[in-house]
């Protein structure tokens, strides 16, 4: 059987180039006799990879050297404590946006830390579109603004980037970072878990202002302080170095297609071709404002839930694999990152017309 196209969420589908260039160098990493999850993260051979991949990663994302970019371990998740035991100082509140599960649960944590204030909510619609900023109600004396630009569960996007005024922009970009350009001298602070477009999971990547460092509370752990991670190369401790060299190796993949811009296009036609069928077959739906549609998570539901099961036995006999929603909203998702190829579109949307006319 071919390799079979993985809609997974995260840990998601990574290039084929990338896992077969990593097979090559598991047991020799060029000539030196050792796979490079063996070498030690102080060896002129590490340092040389970890640069490399913060180098290609600056070029791809245009991050400039106001920006220190740390790769971090734990996941976006421990970044929803990290971020306020940094970036608060002095102050005692944050705003937050809520768009779904993953602001709801950067809401949660922050709250241990600080008066949280929620500047605009999308509970009230169901999570299927995104409150104009005009009517968010911002904060006077806020640390940071907090956005989740893209909710992986509900398959809620932003067409826009939040004006923050003098208030740092924060954004969880787990889903939708390298996915198209980005201006990054709107934000003060980007966090990315890997496990979606840019590795395997375990490595957190974070662009941080460095006007922003040095402002952690005195509680705030050794390993979460980002001076300190910065001061050190992000090896203050052994970090995730397989990870990372392969996250490098993605970074290298995204070079050779052509960037970020040329990224941008190919995900913006796959997303297209999958929101045109399913608006097109009565069959299948989703609830989303179309202008605020995910380009990254499409979730849709079946005309009988009864059917879920059919669908997806049918599709794992394909190898359209992962399909399934999240517990939480239910239905399907299909996850179509950087890695995932168009043909594996074209695949589901094949298999997703046979059902449905199956089902006729």
């Amino acid at each position: 059987m071919s390799r079979a196209y993985n809609f997974c969420a995260g840990p998601a589908t990574l290039p084929e180039a990338v896992l077969r260039q990593a097979q090559e160098e598991m047991l020799d990493w060029r000539g030196t006799g050792m796979s490079v999850m063996e070498m030690s993260h102080r060896s002129d051979d590490f340092v040389a990879i970890a640069e490399a991949a913060e180098q290609d990663l600056r070029q791809l994302a245009g991050i400039s050297d106001d920006y220190a970019v740390l790769f971090m371990q734990g996941g976006a998740s421990s970044q929803f404590s990290t971020i306020p035991l940094n970036l608060l100082g002095d102050k005692g509140s944050a705003d937050y946006v809520n768009t779904g599960i993953w602001s709801k649960k950067a809401i949660a944590e922050a709250s241990r830390y600080a008066d949280v204030n929620v500047v605009a909510s999308a509970e009230a619609n169901g999570f299927t579109s995104i409150p104009d900023q005009a009517v968010w109600q911002t904060g006077a004396d806020a640390a940071y603004l907090h956005y989740t630009p893209n909710e992986t569960i509900g398959g809620l996007e932003f067409d826009f980037v939040p004006d923050s005024g003098d208030v740092p922009l924060v954004a969880d970009m787990s889903s939708t970072m390298l996915s198209r350009p980005l201006d990054v001298s709107k934000f003060g602070l980007i966090y990315a878990g890997a496990q979606k477009n840019i590795g395997p999971s375990g490595l957190v990547v974070v662009i941080i202002r460095k006007d922003l460092l040095g402002k952690a509370r005195r509680e705030t752990p050794t390993m979460m302080n980002y001076q300190v991670i910065a001061d050190n190369g992000s090896m203050y401790n052994t970090p995730a170095t397989y990870s990372w060299y392969l996250a490098g190796l993605v970074f290298k993949w995204l070079k050779a297609q052509g960037g970020v811009e040329a990224m941008a296009k190919i995900n913006d036609r796959k997303a297209r071709k999958l929101y045109d069928f399913i608006d097109g077959n009565d069959f299948y739906a989703n609830p989303i404002e179309p202008r605020f549609r995910s380009w990254m998570n499409v979730p849709f539901t079946l005309a009988e839930d009864a059917l879920n099961s059919e669908f997806l036995k049918g599709a794992d006999a394909r190898g359209l694999l992962n399909l399934k929603g999240h517990r939480s909203v239910g239905g399907m998702r299909a996850s179509i990152y950087n890695a995932m190829p168009e043909a594996g579109v074209d695949a589901l949307i094949d298999y997703m017309a046979e059902f449905a006319e199956e089902q006729a």
